[in-house]
């Protein structure tokens, strides 16, 4: 199974869906993250978990 870590991603309500799409596909093309959840609070604000897959290297025993 897979091993992810995560980040949390706070974009408060001022800010436009352009301006949060944008700021999503950096996290996502810089850093190699993809979207978990967002969740759209009542004041307008957004919270978006991140993830992405944690790859271990195994080390070559010879």
């Amino acid at each position: 199974m897979p091993e992810y870590e995560f980040i949390d991603v706070y974009v408060p309500r001022g800010v436009s869906r352009n301006e949060a799409t944008r700021l999503l596909t950096d996290h996502a093309e810089y850093g190699h993250w993809e979207l978990d959840r967002l969740s759209l609070m009542r004041d307008g604000s957004r919270r978006v978990r991140l993830r992405r897959r944690i790859i271990r290297q195994v080390r070559a025993t010879w």
